[in-house]
């Protein structure tokens, strides 16, 4: 019988889980039960020996006015923040007023917060070790020194910049433009020209709102660095944007070229010359 009894328990027969579980909830609430009849009994026992008075209307309105005197000390708490900048608040002015006075004037004993001079003294200890270090032991770098360092590490990462044959090409710039002839750079030129230029200069820059770009006249300069340098920062005054912050040096470079080519195709519908003959 005693392994029959073992063997329903090991199985986890649902309904022999359901007594369980209400044997448990009814234990529960008997044991709830008698601590509130505890309670109620030491209640009972405690007001038979010494009975509680009724209250008067006087001691229910002086008990209001303990509970309203109570609450305003409880807001007047200060705060976190007054806590930690040490304030006084204004009520407490009065207990601070000193007896030393001028023209009306009192005094307060309102001592300066330790943070405050934790952080003044602090300024000036930095302030002596920061006059030892750079200009009394020498141990640090002047702003002058920093700015000549500085300078001579943007040369050597500028050598380094152009030393790598990837970076060559970007390297060109207004002051070492040269002109070049090759049929992919001026294919790349021509490219860029149709997409961004046509509509002042015209399809094949005979000018429109710009000038015409295959004669010998020019505005700004006719060489090869001068053509760059105009595509590059543009003429804002005349109406021409800056191409170097949409264009790479490369790109520039390649336009520079292509318009350069232009020279002498004579296109039908040519404007007139403008600006210096070279």
């Amino acid at each position: 019988m005693k392994e029959v009894i073992n063997s329903n328990w090991s199985t986890g027969s649902t309904s022999a889980d359901i007594v369980i579980g209400l044997m448990l909830i009814t234990a529960v609430m008997i044991l709830c039960v008698a601590i509130l009849m505890l309670k109620v009994i030491k209640f009972y026992v405690k007001e038979s020996v010494n009975p509680t008075p009724f209250a008067t209307p006087e001691e229910k309105e002086r008990r209001r006015l303990e509970q309203e005197a109570l609450q305003v000390i409880k807001d007047k708490k200060p705060s976190i923040w007054t806590k930690l900048m040490q304030l006084k608040p204004l009520e407490e002015e009065k207990n601070m007023v000193m007896e030393h006075k001028f023209d009306g004037i009192a005094e307060l004993n309102n001592p300066t917060p330790a943070w405050f001079m934790i952080l003044f003294y602090g300024t000036i200890i930095f302030a002596i070790g920061y006059l030892l270090t750079y200009d009394v032991l020498g141990f640090g770098k002047s702003q002058e020194e920093e700015y000549i360092a500085e300078i001579e590490q943007a040369a050597e990462s500028k050598v380094a910049f152009l030393a790598n044959p990837a970076n060559v090409k970007n390297a060109v710039n207004e002051n070492n433009m040269e002109q070049s002839k090759d049929e992919a750079v001026i294919k790349n030129g021509a490219s860029l020209f149709a997409n961004r230029c046509t509509p002042c200069h015209g399809e094949h820059a005979e000018g429109l709102v710009g000038p015409n770009l295959t004669d010998e006249y020019w505005l700004h300069g006719g060489k090869a660095k001068d053509v760059f340098k105009t595509i590059k920062y543009g003429v804002p005054e005349k109406g021409m944007i800056a191409w170097e912050k949409s264009l790479s040096a490369q790109q520039i470079s390649d336009l520079t070229n292509y318009v350069l080519s232009l020279q002498g195709t004579k296109p039908a519908g040519a404007k007139a010359p403008q600006g210096n003959k070279e």
